[in-house]
């Protein structure tokens, strides 16, 4: 880590991991302060030790900091420190790495990767949204010589972090879900963003494969950027491909069809031509390391998707869509559309509430508007929630939609909802991280 030993004692063994946070530490971790706007870890320095650190590495050591027989590293830069000790480590790992990227979908195509890859080997994987410069090095410490596939996710919101994460990971597997509008504030353009991803297409061996989407423009673009063997999978095309697609009031049914293969019958419990579509990256991943099309289907039918991701169910006859965990104007059009696919009978509504989506920049008041106008197309209800979402209102309501409600207040947007939704009806619930939807879904439909 480029560090020296200044206090403690050097034959300190670490067997509990690494730990950047005192609220979750495990004893005999070693604790690796990092710094941040809001927070630095040398304030807890104590906390650490308290709760069982066998080592601490720290940028600077503060006065009345006694560290007593735990050992203290000194770094320049922590950070740094935490990376390059996660670049060591997957040197020592035997296992194949698969990483996925994408403006949308990560998170789903990691849950089915997961689920279609323990159907033959040990698998360990990203958690939550451990997917940054500082979440890849602690999932890539966090595996052990048991696993033998390591799945990573690989996200960005600025130019220049996609290609740090692939050196830490040295992938064998690479899977680009799709190149959308996600972080455009940032990024500039959409063609700045394929750039930006194509950073995984460059880093992998020519013994690897890279995945795509056979319907993304990019496709090619990333194809002309790797050495590896590039696999494109898709609805009705693609090496690996769903045909005879058709969505249920349960989720999906298709033929997985495998070029070369027989193929095998899939049920998702999950809606939505983009949620198929992660799945089939996911499928694609698994073919390319040697399982049969039976397992495929297997581990796509066992997937549990991580909460807030398309996740429905029903309360009191209605049915309802969480997909509150995050939001941009690509994932929200793909939602809009699952819940205009659902089927209604006897005048009930189909209803999308929607929350702001973030790092849009300028971008931000036409791609509101246009989602808003996307939904009145769609003949749905449209309900915005909080000040910076007020243009999906006025989008849908230049679009032609007959009901559209903008609310600035959490609650009264929960009271409306209750008084107008009935047995029969569908609802969708989205919107950024930063918009929280999820409190007036959590307030219409109480868990308990």
């Amino acid at each position: 880590m480029g560090g020296q030993l200044v206090a403690g004692r050097g034959e300190a063994s670490i067997q509990g991991g690494v730990s950047t946070d005192t609220r979750t530490i495990a004893a005999d971790s070693l604790f690796i302060a990092l710094g941040g706007e809001n927070f630095d870890a040398h304030d807890f320095l104590a906390k650490a030790v308290e709760e069982g650190a066998a080592g601490l590495v720290v940028s600077r050591v503060p006065d009345d900091f006694e560290a007593g027989d735990t050992p203290v590293v000194l770094v320049p830069d922590t950070l740094i420190a935490l990376q390059r000790l996660a670049l060591w480590y997957r040197g020592k790992l035997d296992v194949v790495v698969v990483a996925i990227t994408g403006s949308n979908g990560k998170t789903s195509t990691k849950d089915f990767a997961v689920a279609v890859l323990e159907q033959r080997f040990q698998v360990h994987a990203t958690e939550g949204n451990l997917n940054n410069h500082i979440g890849l090095p602690l999932t890539v410490l966090a595996a052990d010589n048991d696993d033998d596939v390591l799945i990573l996710e690989m996200g960005m919101n600025h130019p220049g972090e996609i290609a740090p994460l692939c050196l830490i990971a040295k992938p064998h597997v690479g899977i680009i879900t799709n190149i959308g509008t996600a972080h455009i504030e940032f990024m500039g353009s959409r063609e700045t963003i394929a750039e930006e991803k194509s950073a995984l297409a460059r880093c992998l061996p020519e013994v690897g494969t890279l995945l795509v989407t056979a319907g993304c423009e990019f496709a090619e673009y990333f194809k002309a950027r790797t050495h590896a063997r590039t696999l494109a999978v898709g609805n009705g095309r693609g090496l690996v491909r769903a045909e005879e697609l058709h969505f249920t009031n349960e989720g999906s049914e298709f033929t997985l069809a495998v070029d070369g293969t027989d193929g095998a019958s899939v049920e998702l419990s999950v809606s939505g031509k983009h949620m198929v579509n992660n799945a089939l990256l996911a499928a694609g991943a698994g073919w390319a390391l040697g399982l049969t099309p039976e397992e495929l289907a297997c581990g796509l039918e066992a997937a549990k998707l991580t909460s807030g991701r398309l996740r429905c169910f029903e309360r009191d006859g209605i049915t309802i869509f969480d997909d509150t965990y995050n939001a941009n104007p690509d994932s929200v059009r793909a939602a809009i559309d699952v819940v205009a696919g659902q089927a209604t009978q006897n005048g009930n509504t189909r209803t999308v509430v929607l929350g702001m989506m973030g790092e849009l920049g300028r971008f931000a008041d036409k791609m509101h508007h246009q989602v808003g106008e996307h939904a009145a197309h769609q003949n749905l209800r449209v309900v915005s929630v909080g000040a910076e979402a007020a243009k999906i209102a006025e989008g849908a309501r230049e679009g032609g939609a007959k009901t559209v409600e903008h609310f600035d207040d959490y609650e009264e947007a929960a009271s409306w909802l209750q008084a107008t939704l009935h047995a029969g009806d569908v609802v969708l619930f989205k919107g950024s991280r930063t918009a929280a939807v999820e409190k007036i879904m959590n307030e219409v439909f109480p868990e308990n």
